[in-house]
């Protein structure tokens, strides 16, 4: 008797049987979204789909449960992660993007139409003119460089990460969203930037790493095993990059330029202190989407 083949209904009822038993955390979240990814069809669809699954359906689906019951976090099994409104290439060499930065962005974006620029998309006919520069240091996947672009249509954006695996990414991900003006550079933090932007950036913004040594223990390890360990840990105290950060700022914005910098909520009274120390006329600590103090911002003096 021929076996009845598996439906693809058949296939979510067995991930999802198998998440429950790796204790993810949402398993029927990510059913769905495995179904989706390996099938092309919306997952409220085929998750209750009669119809056969295709062998390279199964098959597929099979390594990566096996990925992400080891321990792999879902958005590197996958290949990618929405952020904002793209989706974007996402695995081992950077960062997986949460929704703090987006928080990030979106505050950038305010400083910027504070400071007299418009914020809309991008003409497609308009080509890549540009009347001013803001720059996103330790870009990893580029995330935040592409979400500045897509939203301030008169920005030249600079995106730089000392990891030339992080800039590939980025690379890609600018390509595959169209941004075309963010310039990608290779180096340390302001170090990668060309002089002809120097004392003329509006704004800077970044997600450094703000993960002191010490507190590696306590990180879940989805995080420390799969993450690049670069771009988590900071040094000794955590607050190493975001001071290095803050302390050459001033000579790359322009006056009244801002910088916007992700820290750690028990960070929000030290990171002040570093802007004010570095020179910043202005300080303060914004929440993120929990109401945890999480971002910085830094103003210049006009």
């Amino acid at each position: 008797m021929a076996t009845k083949p598996l439906t693809w209904r058949d296939l979510h009822d067995a991930a999802l049987a198998r998440l429950r038993g790796a204790d993810v955390e949402s398993p029927e979240a990510e059913a769905r979204w495995l179904l989706e990814h390996v099938s092309g069809e919306p997952g409220d669809e085929v998750t209750v789909s009669p119809a056969p699954a295709t062998r390279r359906g199964t098959i597929q689906l099979d390594e990566l449960l096996e990925r992400r019951v080891a321990g792999e976090p879902l958005q590197y099994v996958l290949g990618g992660w929405a952020f904002r409104e793209h989706d974007l290439l996402v695995d081992a060499r950077v960062l997986i993007p949460r929704p703090e930065t987006e928080v990030v962005v979106e505050i950038a974006l305010g400083e910027v139409e504070r400071l007299g620029e418009r914020r809309g998309r991008p003409d497609p006919w308009g080509g890549a003119f540009t009347t001013y520069a803001v720059a996103d240091l330790g870009t990893g996947s580029g995330a935040i460089a592409i979400a500045l672009e897509r939203a301030l249509p008169d920005a030249e954006v600079w995106a730089t990460d000392a990891s030339h695996d992080a800039l590939a990414v980025a690379r890609a991900n600018i390509a595959g969203t169209g941004a075309t003006r963010v310039r990608t550079a290779h180096g340390h933090w302001f170090d990668a930037l060309d002089e002809s932007v120097r004392g003329s950036l509006l704004v800077v913004v970044s997600n450094p790493p703000y993960i002191a040594e010490g507190e590696i223990e306590s990180l879940p390890a989805a995080v420390i095993d799969w993450e690049p360990y670069g771009a988590l840990i900071s040094g000794p105290t955590g607050l190493e990059a975001i001071a290095e950060i803050l302390a050459a700022a001033p000579e790359w914005l322009a006056p009244g330029g801002v910088v916007v910098l992700e820290h750690a909520p028990h960070q929000a009274e030290a990171v002040v202190g570093l802007a004010l120390d570095a020179g910043f006329a202005e300080a303060r600590v914004e929440p993120d989407l929990t109401g945890r103090p999480r971002v910085l911002i830094a103003r210049r003096a006009r």
